[in-house]
Formats: structure tokens, C-alpha cells, sequence
């Protein structure tokens, strides 16, 4: 069964990679003819371009709130219909060493503190990514990543690489294979989009930030361990991971049997703009995760049959069960300082959300713009909009009173949930910036019996 879905994945992946020519730079490491390649410092403290040392670290505080918006009825999991406001905060230091010019070690060490509207519930956009989905967890310092970096050559020619916090190497292969092996965060590599992936100086809602459909195997703070290869070409590259899932849904526990349980995630990149002499990327993704997962129909057919009231994922949990999706991420240069996206996601939606956020079904589209038009080279505006979707048998579950590790009303009268998002991002001095926001949205928890809501922010991050 695992072998025939990822098999699926690599079929439709397939007539992409066909596509793909070996000419142009390198797949990571493609410049970009829309952002600044110098101008005033982006840290607080200068970073050695040549020692196999890094230390660098860095602060996100967001504060938001909302004021009453109607609500018929509210459940255990809803968004709060009173007025409420919340601030939550993640300070990170990033260490590396840099053995040689192929290998290399990363330990990163978090703190995730503060608190979400309405602890995280009654959203599957829920409005900052930063929140961990489970409070209780408090602030005590954890470890985020660790992982052995390893560089394979696979053909002549070097192409330069920007350093930071998640590889030291200032040179790569033009053609290679990478592997890493260790805890990490597969967001980190998979689904990335240069206009909406960083809650740091971006966007702030889950589902516009990642891939609402994308169940990623993690535990309650977004972070697994696994191992990753990737083959890099200078058009193209394929990634392939293998992780470990959380032994419960939204679990901060892993389970280690990988025998058992698992995450199997497969994307292809193609870096080509759909513009004429535009920059742009396109990737395909393709996910299979493997747990204890509880299963929507067997819930409604135990709530049915008088066995529960109401009914309970939970008590239809089954080793060895599957969850499949897939997602198309297209990022473009549209003119030098605006660049635009675009999001689809699909997952079969049968067996329960377990790692990520309780989306089905999700489209998003949003653009940034740069500051230069107005001489702020570092400031950014951004827009975006996404709606997200649940399965037939997700969203009767949840209209018969049962609870996700989200989304609970009580009842529920289906509308698909539509968000808004813009923010301005100030570049204030050197690592300090600030960023007001605003989100807007209708049918929140996918219930036209709510809402709408608004809810402005202001995040203030540093770099350090």
C-alpha cells in the first residue's frame, strides 16, 4: 500500500522531471532578480564569512487580538466569540560546524513561549504560526535541530552558497547529492516559497505560510527526526524524506518504530519562471504518513449506531493506518520588486488530521513587493488569500459534535474558511524590524454559524 501511493506521487512527478534541462544555476542557490544584493546590515552583529563556526540567533514577539464577532454557538475547540488578545514569543540560537568543504553539523536550540488566541483552537488558518498547539508545554528551552550535513559531488563546476543558519558552505557542487540525518523541521526543506514561508518577516497564518493540506509528520512544536536526500542539478531537484510521526495526534512524543510508524514525503523543483526572462519555481509534492490514525467514517458509523455520543476519533484509532496528499507550490518573479504565488493542496481526508492543522483541501495566492519602489530597500509589503476545504466525512464528523485536535464547535454548518492576510514589514536598524498586520476571516473553523472575525497584529523580530 505505501509503495503503491508514493509510487503514485512519482508518476505525476514524473513528466516534470522530463521537462527539466541542465543549464542555468543550481537549484538552491538560483539568484533572484527581485530582492537587494547589498544595502544597510540585516543583523545585529556582523557573521564571519570564513569560520567553520556559527553562532547566530534571533526573537519573534507577536501580539494579536479580536474584539466580539457573532457566534450562535461556541464549542470546547472554538474560537472564543469575546474579545481576547495574546502575546507569544520564540527566541532561537543557531549553532554550526563546519568540518570541511562537504560536512558539516547544525544544533539549534528554541524557546517557544506565550500563548495564541484561544490556545490555537477554532481555526484550521489559525492566525500565527509561531503558537505551539499545545500551551502546556511552557518555555523551557528545547532542542529544535540537530543534523549531520553531508555533500556528495556528482560533476564538475562550483556554484557559490549564501551561509546562514541551516548550511556554513560558501561553495557547492554544481551537480550533488545532499543528505541529512538528524531532528529538523521538513518544512525547513519541503514546500518552500521565497514570498510565503518565513512567520518571521512574512506572513503569519498556518495556511498561508505552508501548505494547509500537508499533514508534515512532527510532533506539538513542528520538529521530527528523520533523514533527508536530495539530488540537486543545476535546473532541477528531487527530495525525499523519512521521518518519524507523533505517537498520538498533535503528540509532543515521536514514536521511534519507524517499522510501525512513519512519514514519507517525496518533491520535485524546477526552477524556470512561467514568465519569459523572469525567475520563478515550480514544485510538486507528494506526502504518505503512517500512525495509529483514527478514521471519520468509523466514527459517524460508532456515533450512529448508539456506541458514542458524540463521536470520537479517538476511540477508532488503528495501528497501521494511512494518509496520503498532494500539493503544487508556484512561486514568480512578476516584475523586479514584486514576486507572486500560488498554493494547492489535496489530502484523501478519511483517516484523522494528525500532525499539522485540520485542512483537506486548500488554495492560496498571494505577492510581496518590495520597499525600494519608496527607498526602503528592506521593507516588504504582502497580501495574500487562501480558502481551505475539509472531506465529506471530516466535516460531517465535526457537524455531529465531534472534536479534532482544532476545530470543535459543538455543530457545525459547512462553509469553506477564507482568509485574508496583508502585513508591512519596517526594517527599523540593522537585525530590528516590526510588522503591523491584519487578518480577516469568514467562516472561521469552516462555520457559516460564526464569524466573520478580524484580527490585527504586530510582530517586532530581531537578528542577531
Amino acid at each position: 500500500m505505501q509503495l503503491r501511493l508514493l509510487l503514485i506521487g512519482a508518476v505525476l512527478l514524473w513528466p516534470w522531471a522530463t521537462l527539466a534541462q541542465s543549464s542555468g544555476p543550481p537549484a538552491d542557490s538560483q539568484p533572484s532578480d527581485d530582492q537587494p544584493t547589498d544595502g544597510p546590515e540585516t543583523t545585529m552583529f556582523e557573521h564571519s564569512a570564513t569560520s567553520s563556526w556559527w553562532i547566530s540567533g534571533q526573537a519573534n514577539v507577536i501580539a494579536q487580538g479580536h474584539s466580539f464577532f457573532p457566534a450562535e454557538y461556541s464549542g470546547e475547540h472554538s474560537l472564543r466569540s469575546t474579545s481576547e488578545s495574546a502575546v507569544s514569543n520564540v527566541l532561537t540560537l543557531y549553532t554550526g560546524y563546519e568540518f570541511n568543504d562537504s560536512f558539516e553539523a547544525i544544533l539549534d536550540v528554541e524557546s517557544a513561549g506565550g500563548h495564541g488566541i484561544s490556545a490555537a483552537l477554532g481555526l484550521a488558518g489559525y492566525v500565527n504560526l509561531d503558537v505551539v498547539r499545545s500551551p502546556d508545554l511552557g518555555q523551557t528551552p528545547y532542542l529544535a535541530r540537530f543534523m549531520l550535513h553531508k555533500v556528495f559531488r556528482l560533476g564538475k563546476g562550483q556554484v557559490e552558497s549564501e551561509r546562514g543558519p541551516l548550511s556554513l558552505f560558501r561553495e557547492l557542487p554544481a551537480k550533488r547529492l545532499e543528505v541529512r540525518v538528524g531532528k529538523f523541521s521538513l518544512v525547513d526543506f519541503f514546500d518552500l516559497n521565497a514570498v510565503g514561508s518565513d512567520s518571521h518577516l512574512q506572513f503569519l497564518n498556518w495556511t498561508v505560510d505552508n501548505n494547509g493540506a500537508y499533514d508534515y509528520a512532527a510532533n506539538t512544536r513542528g520538529y521530527t527526526w528523520g533523514a533527508i536526500a536530495t539530488y540537486l542539478s543545476p535546473r532541477w531537484a528531487i527530495r525525499y524524506a523519512f521521518a518519524m510521526m507523533p505517537k498520538v495526534a498533535n503528540g509532543p512524543n515521536l514514536d521511534a518504530n519507524l517499522f510501525r510508524a512513519n512519514g514519507q514525503n517525496l518533491e520535485f523543483e524546477y526552477r524556470r519562471g512561467l514568465l519569459p526572462h523572469r525567475d520563478g519555481t515550480i514544485r510538486l509534492l507528494s506526502y504518505l504518513n503512517t500512525a495509529d490514525m483514527g478514521n471519520y467514517q468509523d466514527s459517524i458509523n460508532q456515533y450512529q449506531a448508539g456506541e458514542v455520543s458524540p463521536p470520537d476519533i479517538t476511540a477508532t484509532r488503528r495501528q497501521g493506518r494511512h494518509k496520503y496528499g498532494f500539493g503544487l507550490n508556484i512561486e514568480q518573479v512578476v516584475a523586479k520588486p514584486v514576486r507572486a504565488f500560488v498554493r494547492l493542496g489535496w489530502s484523501d481526508g478519511h483517516n484523522e488530521s494528525f500532525a499539522y492543522t485540520e485542512v483537506d483541501r486548500t488554495a492560496a495566492f498571494g505577492f510581496d513587493l518590495w520597499g525600494k519602489l519608496w527607498k526602503r530597500q528592506l521593507d516588504r509589503v504582502g497580501v495574500a488569500g487562501v480558502i481551505n476545504g475539509l472531506s465529506g466525512s471530516h466535516r460531517e464528523y465535526l457537524a455531529l459534535g465531534g472534536l479534532g485536535f482544532v476545530l470543535g464547535d459543538g455543530a457545525l454548518n459547512y462553509g469553506r474558511e477564507q482568509i485574508f492576510e496583508t502585513y508591512y514589514t519596517a526594517h527599523v536598524w540593522r537585525g530590528l524590524y516590526f510588522s503591523p498586520s491584519l487578518q480577516h476571516i469568514t467562516n472561521p473553523g469552516y462555520n457559516r454559524d460564526r464569524g466573520p472575525v478580524l484580527v490585527p497584529g504586530l510582530r517586532m523580530h530581531v537578528e542577531f
